[in-house]
């Protein structure tokens, strides 16, 4: 584990549970389709290393999309997302600010990474 603080988290009913490694700062947005509609707030990558799942699991749900290379997980039972597998370095993860107990994600200044443009246009035969 690196130096960074040890914040805890959940998703919104508390069927995930985790504990992450991780600065808070710079905490960052994305405008690519999904994290535009979702809104999160991220925090800094990190290594997977620094992420460990204390309990529920088999409560995450997968999404991917464009690629395929970027891995989002949602708890099943209330929706929320509470951490992703970065598309630009599989290797680093980011978690949702939102669901670390006791960090208030709207005292943090955030900027905008631009999920965007590394997104592709996959147009099938029709």
């Amino acid at each position: 584990m690196s130096n960074h603080d040890l914040h805890h988290g959940s998703c919104h009913c508390g069927a995930v549970q985790f504990e992450v490694r991780t600065a808070l700062t710079p905490a960052a947005r994305c405008n690519c389709s999904l994290c535009r509609r979702k809104g999160a707030l991220m925090s800094p990558p990190f290594a997977a290393a620094e992420l460990k799942i204390v309990k529920g699991e088999d409560a995450l749900t997968l999404y991917q999309f464009n690629t395929r290379v970027a891995r989002h997980y949602f708890c099943k039972h209330c929706g929320i997302y509470p951490f992703h597998q970065t598309r630009k370095d599989p290797l680093l993860w980011r978690v949702n600010i939102g669901c670390l107990d006791g960090v208030d994600p709207y005292s943090f200044e955030a900027g905008v990474n631009d999920g965007a443009s590394l997104s592709t246009v996959i147009l099938e035969d029709a």
